[in-house]
């Protein structure tokens, strides 16, 4: 007996927080894999080194994280859910030490 090919199932959504990210996730799912990450570290490099208006960048990288922190929260191990809080913070705080001048 042969199956049929086999092929990606259709996500499926269960609260509303993904329901709402569905297509955005479709489409970054159809990229390349090294393109989102390409993305986020350009963002970080533009965010370190366009001073104060830096910020913008690092502010972006940040709402991306805690999007696919909260998308991923039911399916990570407390250590997971750990570190990617703790590269959030670390971002955060270097965000702020750049728009606050000393």
């Amino acid at each position: 007996m042969s199956r049929p090919p086999s092929q990606r199932p259709e996500p499926v959504a269960t609260n509303a927080l993904e329901r709402a990210s569905l297509p955005a996730i479709t489409f970054i799912s159809r990229l390349p894999p090294a393109v989102p990450i390409i993305v986020v570290f350009a963002l970080v490099l533009i965010g370190g080194f366009l001073g104060p208006w830096g910020a913008i960048a690092w502010g972006l990288v940040i709402l991306y994280l805690a999007w696919m922190l909260a998308l991923s929260w039911p399916r990570l191990t407390v250590a997971e859910r750990l570190m990617r809080i703790a590269v959030i913070v670390l971002i955060a705080g270097l965000t702020v030490i750049q728009v606050v001048p000393r």
